[in-house]
């Protein structure tokens, strides 16, 4: 655990060790099958895979990019962008978002399998079951790192997430657990969730309400406080940009006063949280059809 977390080139040489992450998912499915979700080894195993999957999408082989997206790949040959998943086309990414992994390996190994979607219902299984803190945060985190980048494998780590294996519901319960770094972890996942337009329809429905509830009144706290807040409001605006009816749901759910009340505080411990919350107020202002709703 502690060396998986040595940076880059102790995260390669773990990757690349033979059997080492198909013995540690082994492990969590044992676990698992045997009702003990909460055991300090369970814990050790998933902190070790939610390290690995940091920084995937940029540190994989190039020839594991090339075998996963080549034949998927109907871009421009003007394209020259190299290697792994990510592109800096806009047009691209708008592409990859649309277009679908090829069909999954049934029986993946070493890296391939920290993607596969057998390991991303294990990590919305052990949200669900375990009590542990540390498990629980590092299974939302292992998540949150699957769907951070913007090539196609984290767009479709979050379908597989919001639509394949029902994961939303276990991710709101972590929105109001006591513990304030699970926490934050389970908004930044729904974050990158939320990038996602196909999704967020599905998003908006199941935990807007939920998101604004934990928007703090006041604007006291501290940096993972503020933290949390800035990316609740990124979320909603993601939830909120192009949907109209999503806004109408952020009003009816008495949103906009907390908002306000944190886009106004000008404290340097808030700032992060104070520009999210007006990047939000202005967006949803754009919306023509609300702003008599908006003025009662």
């Amino acid at each position: 655990r502690n060396m998986s977390s040595a940076g880059p080139e102790g995260r390669k040489k773990m990757r690349e060790c033979d059997g080492l992450i198909d013995s540690l998912v082994y492990y969590i499915q044992g676990a698992i099958a045997d009702h003990e979700p909460n055991d300090k080894a369970t814990e050790n195993c998933v902190c070790i895979l939610h390290n690995l999957s940091y920084q995937l999408e940029i540190e994989l082989p190039e020839s594991y990019a090339q075998s996963i997206y080549m034949q998927r790949r109907n871009i421009s040959s003007n394209d020259k962008t190299p290697g792994c998943f990510g592109t800096r086309s806009r047009k691209v990414k708008e592409k990859q978002q649309d277009t679908p992994l090829p069909e999954e390996k049934s029986n993946p190994r070493g890296v391939e399998s920290l993607w596969h979607s057998t390991l991303i219902r294990i990590y919305l299984s052990l949200i669900a079951k375990s009590t542990r803190n540390y498990t629980q945060e590092a299974s939302l985190g292992a998540l949150q790192n699957l769907t951070a980048g913007t090539g196609p494998m984290p767009f479709a780590v979050a379908r597989t997430v919001v639509q394949k294996a029902n994961g939303l519901p276990s991710i709101r319960t972590m929105l109001h657990v006591s513990n304030s770094t699970v926490k934050k972890t389970a908004v930044s996942l729904l974050r990158n969730l939320s990038r996602n337009t196909s999704l967020q329809s599905d998003i908006a429905r199941e935990v807007l309400p939920d998101l604004v509830s934990i928007l703090p009144e006041s604007v006291l706290g501290s940096d993972i406080v503020c933290e949390t807040t800035a990316s609740i409001c990124y979320t909603l605006y993601n939830l909120t940009q192009s949907s109209s009816h999503n806004a109408r749901l952020l009003l009816s759910a008495d949103g906009l006063p907390k908002i306000i009340t944190i886009s106004m505080n000008d404290s340097n411990m808030f700032s992060k949280a104070s520009r999210a919350a007006s990047v939000l107020l202005y967006s949803l202002w754009s919306h023509t059809d609300l702003h008599s709703a908006y003025k009662k």
